[in-house]
């Protein structure tokens, strides 16, 4: 098992790996970096230096936080992890883990992981993003939610966008859970109707709890919230 420090800052996950900060990003299919090969758990992985036009320097830029690149599901999808932000650590394994809370089954498109979420009497599936810092959900009745201020996020091979935010109560596995949602870009909203979601549950949903990223055996753990 192989535990290295994690940060999370202005909505991102980055853990350090050597000297340098990675994001780490469920919704990206493929890494990329300035280096050519990391090495987790003892294995050696090769590492594009950019996606979809997105090299580590935009990445920086665009995140306003200096990174060696972005860790995405084509290295995560190969491991058990365990995410504990308020203790500021994440473990990779190629042996299973065991987390204690609410089991969530994953599917999978592309390599990013999806679930179910009930918002009202509706069950939509969305992705889940670890690499977007607030949620999304494409639907009309998303305007008629309290407001909660604009933010700027970006996504590669897009650029920076800039979207309206509302706050929803929605149910993840059974636990209530409050969402910040904001409304993707029409090219981007495209690409969910391919994956066959409505939106994206982004990594809001993990600090003040340990959570278990179980990806081989489509599984998504949330363990009780911190009190």
């Amino acid at each position: 098992m192989h535990s290295l420090p994690l940060k999370f800052e202005a909505g991102h996950l980055y853990f350090t790996l050597g000297e340098d900060d990675w994001m780490f990003d469920t919704g990206s299919p493929t890494s990329f970096g300035a280096v050519n090969a990391i090495a987790i758990e003892g294995e050696d992985f090769q590492i594009p230096a950019a996606y979809m036009g997105m090299d580590a320097v935009q990445l920086c830029n665009l995140a306003d936080h200096p990174v060696c690149g972005l860790i995405g599901g084509d290295l995560i999808n190969q491991f058990d992890v365990r995410i504990d932000i308020d203790a500021g650590e994440i473990q990779f394994s190629k042996e299973e883990l065991c987390v204690e809370g609410t089991t969530i089954h994953l599917g999978q498109f592309m390599g990013i992981p999806s679930l179910e979420v009930c918002i009202g009497d509706e069950a939509f599936r969305m992705f889940f993003d670890t690499g977007a810092q607030v949620s999304y959900f494409q639907h009309r009745s998303l305007t008629s939610y309290p407001a909660a201020g604009t933010i700027s996020d970006f996504y590669p091979g897009y650029g920076q966008f800039e979207t309206a935010t509302h706050t929803l109560e929605a149910q993840i596995g059974g636990q209530a859970i409050s969402l910040r949602c904001g409304d993707l870009p029409k090219m981007l909203a495209a690409g969910l109707m391919m994956g066959g979601a409505k939106g994206i549950v982004g990594n809001e949903i993990l600090p003040g709890r340990l959570a278990g990223y179980f990806p081989r055996r489509g599984q998504l753990v949330l363990g009780d919230k911190s009190s």
